[in-house]
């Protein structure tokens, strides 16, 4: 038998995409479907089965990047806060970094819009779910950021704070309450005039006339 005539194997095409997904990438599509499956039948009523039936995968990989369906809705709620803080982030670097009182302002615009845009998953993935093993306000970005912001604010003496975290954590709460003032009143002019209401409000917090 000639071996010339023996087919060898090709080689791949060094641009040849790969069969799999980056894990990154699986992840944010189980976010994704996970989110809107929430969004149109409510946290309860969605199953991991559905889930993955609209992410298009095997369950296996749902559990490849969650432990549980409760984990899923931590992760949803961790992108929530990102979401919201990558909105405020922008909205602050368009401030200089010694005008303290517009960066203050600029984080409750920016952080109010970003709450409105976002409330009904707010509703449902903080709301809703309710998990045993719940974390403080102190441990996610969102809060973190805005407690910096007070800090650095104090110590350049634009803010008169003897407790930036604690008067940061009342703030937030705060807000929380105004956002579904803001969502209930339903007109940008009634949205207008709240999210004006509670710069006002902050600014006389932190001791500004």
């Amino acid at each position: 038998m000639d071996p010339m005539a023996i087919p060898r194997p090709t080689k791949p095409k060094a641009d040849a995409k790969p069969r799999t997904k980056p894990a990154e990438v699986r992840r944010e599509e189980l976010l994704d479907a996970a989110e809107h499956l929430f969004l149109e039948q409510g946290l309860a009523a969605t199953s991991v089965d559905e889930i993955v039936t609209r992410a298009q995968v095997a369950k296996g990989t749902f559990y490849l990047h969650f432990a549980s369906k409760d984990a899923l809705v931590i992760g949803l709620q961790e992108r929530f806060m990102v979401r919201l803080q990558n909105a405020i982030e922008k909205a602050l670097a368009r401030k200089r970094a010694d005008d303290h009182r517009g960066r203050l302002r600029a984080w409750i615009q920016a952080g109010a819009e970003g709450f409105l845009e976002q409330y009904a998953l707010h509703e449902i993935v903080f709301h809703e779910f309710r998990p045993e093993d719940h974390k403080p306000d102190r441990d996610n970005v969102f809060f973190v950021s805005f407690i910096e912001l007070l800090q650095a604010g104090t110590a350049a003496g634009a803010f008169d704070l003897s407790d930036p975290e604690l008067s940061g954590m009342m703030l937030l709460h705060a807000f929380h309450g105004a956002g579904e003032a803001m969502q209930a009143a339903n007109t940008s002019v009634a949205r207008k005039h709240l999210t004006k209401q509670l710069e006002t409000f902050a600014l006389r917090v932190v001791g500004v006339p």
